[in-house]
């Protein structure tokens, strides 16, 4: 198996990307391809490491790229004009079949763009979406779209939920995976025309596409375990999924600086440390890696734009748990299951 990384997208890049990448291969079976400038990959890990890159371990490869796509970049010009860039090589080497899966923390509407267009959509999926998971409550929560479409339609959501269920069914296991669609409220009648169009649909395609839906799901609701995913378009799946990201941030900020606040309030910390220690841990968004693109032929992860050495290293253990678990394929069988009885 190989793992292509985007080794110039993303905030941090190059410098996260590689060290992530370093850090993840002896996690991994699988070879990881960096592709960017191959004279500045080298350079950085000779500075970081003191060695060439083939001395680190040779599941290391590096493709050359000579261009990057930035975040301000028009997704669509950059996708064609950029042929050279990391991104674009990346995404050719995916559809060429030089690699298994493809990771990027660059510009999110190029990622898309990309996708759809050099590695195509899957039949009879009419947009692809981002699927990231978040801590639950003895449990965990798919959300999706994340952002990266902020205008849908109904048929829209409809697929959103019908990828989520076979992504968790065929990848955790989860035999009837509860979906749900985030709303101010839980009645039918609550929300926008977007939202009561697609709880109309959901609700009378459900049994038809084998989908276990649940109904409305207030953000409140969201984490109590009892949701296996939650479906929004992507304006609003990536509003709420920043406040949860930024709530996580401030509630361990708020905890660390009571709990060293003084040494009296250090002594009576002591025997808690186990329990916030895991209550950190649940709270890192970062181990739960980046956040997939569901519905386009091939395996493509997004990783946050922040993403520092850490998040890589999850993100691309992520990824070879996403190829092995065969859930692009799995989709691509579902959708043309679905296909055929249409036609019928």
């Amino acid at each position: 198996m190989k793992i292509i990384l985007d080794a110039m997208g993303g905030d941090n890049a190059p410098n996260a990307n590689i060290r992530g990448a370093i850090n993840a291969i002896s996690k991994v079976e699988a070879e990881v391809v960096l592709v960017g400038k191959e004279d500045l990959i080298r350079g950085k890990i000779k500075e970081f490491y003191g060695k060439e890159i083939e001395e680190i371990s040779e599941r290391l490869k590096i493709r050359n790229a000579t261009q990057t796509i930035e975040m301000e970049d028009t997704p669509t010009m950059a996708i064609k004009h950029k042929k050279d860039s990391s991104m674009v090589v990346g995404f050719n080497m995916l559809k060429a079949e030089e690699g298994d899966v493809f990771i990027s923390a660059g510009n999110s509407g190029a990622l898309l763009t990309g996708a759809t267009l050099l590695v195509g959509r899957i039949k009879g999926i009419d947009r692809p979406a981002l699927a990231g998971i978040l801590p639950a409550y003895n449990s965990q929560l798919l959300l999706i779209d994340a952002g990266s479409n902020t205008n849908c339609k109904p048929i829209n959501l409809l697929q959103f939920a019908q990828m989520s269920s076979i992504y968790l069914k065929n990848t955790y296991g989860i035999e009837h995976p509860a979906i749900g669609l985030l709303n101010i409220g839980t009645e039918e009648t609550k929300g926008n025309e977007l939202v009561r169009e697609s709880y109309r649909l959901l609700k009378e395609k459900a049994v038809e596409l084998d989908i276990n839906f649940v109904g409305n799901v207030e953000g409140r609701d969201a984490f109590s375990g009892k949701i296996d995913a939650i479906v929004a378009d992507g304006f609003t799946g990536n509003v709420f999924l920043k406040t949860t990201e930024g709530l996580g941030k401030f509630v361990k900020k708020s905890l660390t600086e009571s709990f060293t606040k003084n040494l009296l309030a250090k002594i009576f910390s002591i025997p808690a440390l186990p329990a916030i220690k895991r209550f950190s841990k649940v709270m890192d968004y970062k181990s739960y890696g980046g956040a997939l693109f569901l519905g386009v032929n091939k395996p493509v992860v997004k990783a946050h734009g922040s993403s520092d050495a850490l998040l890589f290293e999850y993100t691309i253990i992520q990824a070879e748990k996403f190829v092995k678990n065969k859930a692009v394929e799995h989709m691509i069988e579902a959708f043309d299951k679905q296909s055929k009885k249409v036609e019928k």
